[in-house]
């Protein structure tokens, strides 16, 4: 008859070592049902369950590992499983999993503890805990720090509407993102991701830049606030904005491309999405004339804004066609998905305003950058407190990825 037993080997790392002991594994014809190994700061924890095919063996492995493990000064334990227990565990494998990302300049243990304590209020069970981002130097100032950590939970939240308002919480007072999503194959396999532009790709709103221009700075970006924060409707507000852009000259439209301030982060983004074959697309509530730009400038895909109407050199207080409004970027979102074929859960949304909300909804991820509060309230995942490319995190990319390998030589 079968034994079952559970193997943990902790301490000081060094080559070869998992060959040693799953050899003397080996002798025995052990089968492996389950195995982990982390290495952190140059010392392993390697954990193996296995299946002893006669269970009077399980002294005679229990000896060699043992032996082995003092002779490389490393702690063996070794542990008869119950069958009972076994099974149970093996019964349970088909529970849901979700993904929790904390994503911030740094993280702490409190942070952390906050966010295991909300886990474990929600009868959720932590299965792994992984580093994101690249290891931290304490005697160097980084440019742009960033640290991000990944859990991988299992079960079904007893709250799911409040775990995500203790998360918010969190996210408020500890200043961290605090992500939480379904892990299902579509998280897996991303094809598509759409930002909004102005405040997103761009750390600006372009009809206040064209409004300065004209004179009207204040009036215009009374409207855009309002319009942001979900006070008026977009459609209107827009044609109202526009109107007041009536007399400005074409040639000053190419003032605001040539001093664009990108999105910190923004051109990473772009350049290792595209290398790992994502299809990139701008879906925005701005002008054609700047998603044009920023398309042959990163490399984009798709773009989708408003055309302004120009007219003898001298823009008329209009645009041409339908106006492109939160609605409109879920229908676009869901165009560009079928022409891709691929799925809707297959896309990623990414935008700030509340006009972005329709997309961010519908989208297989959909996340609030920077956002208004009313978006943030209602988008399951945020950026806040670092630039564009902790999106990379959350899709969970580790830094190695998008730093190095992958992505060389499409600078």
């Amino acid at each position: 008859m079968s034994k079952i037993a559970l193997i943990n080997i902790t301490g000081l790392d060094r080559k070869g070592l998992d060959s040693t002991f799953t050899s003397i594994l080996g002798e025995y014809n052990v089968n492996v049902l389950d195995i982990g190994q982390a290495v952190i700061h140059e010392h392993i924890s390697l954990g193996i369950l296995v299946e002893i095919p006669r269970a009077e063996d399980f002294s005679a492995i229990f000896k060699d590992m043992l032996f082995e493990g003092h002779k490389l000064g490393l702690a063996i334990d070794i542990k008869h499983v119950d069958p009972e227990d076994y099974e149970t565990w093996v019964a349970a494998q088909g529970k849901e999993r979700r993904i929790i990302t904390l994503l911030g300049k740094k993280i702490s243990a409190r942070q952390i503890s906050r966010v295991a304590a909300v886990v474990a209020a929600n009868d959720l069970n932590i299965d792994s805990m992984t580093r994101l981002t690249g290891r931290i130097s304490l005697g160097k100032d980084q440019e742009n720090p960033r640290a991000s950590i990944q859990l991988s939970v299992s079960g079904s939240p007893t709250d799911i509407r409040a775990m995500r308002g203790s998360f918010m919480e969190i996210s408020q007072e500890m200043g961290i993102d605090i992500s939480f999503h379904v892990d299902n194959i579509y998280s897996k396999n991303r094809k598509l991701v759409v930002f909004d532009m102005d405040s997103t790709l761009i750390q600006t709103e372009v009809i206040d830049e064209l409004a300065t221009l004209a004179g009207v700075g204040e009036q215009v970006a009374a409207i855009t606030a309002s319009a942001m924060a979900g006070e008026i409707d977009f459609k209107e507000s827009f044609r109202q904005r526009v109107a007041l852009l009536k007399g400005l000259k074409e040639s000053e439209l190419g003032k605001i491309i040539e001093t664009l301030p990108l999105t910190e982060g923004a051109r990473l983004v772009a350049r290792t999405l595209k290398g790992l074959g994502y299809k990139l697309g701008i879906l925005s509530g701005g002008f054609t004339f700047v998603g044009d730009y920023l398309k042959e400038c990163l490399g984009f895909d798709y773009v989708y804004a408003n055309e302004l109407m120009i007219r003898d050199g001298v823009v008329t207080g209009e645009v041409s066609g339908e106006i492109i409004d939160g609605e409109k970027k879920a229908l676009l979102l869901q165009e560009i998905a079928k022409k891709e074929k691929i799925s809707i859960e297959q896309t990623i949304a990414v935008g700030d305003g509340a006009n972005d909300l329709p997309m961010i909804s519908i989208a297989g991820l959909g996340v609030a950058f920077h956002a208004k509060p009313i978006v943030r309230e209602k988008a399951s995942n945020a950026i806040s407190s670092v630039g564009l490319d902790g999106l990379l995190y959350l899709i969970g990319m580790h830094e190695r990825e998008f730093n190095h390998g992958l992505v060389q030589g499409l600078n």
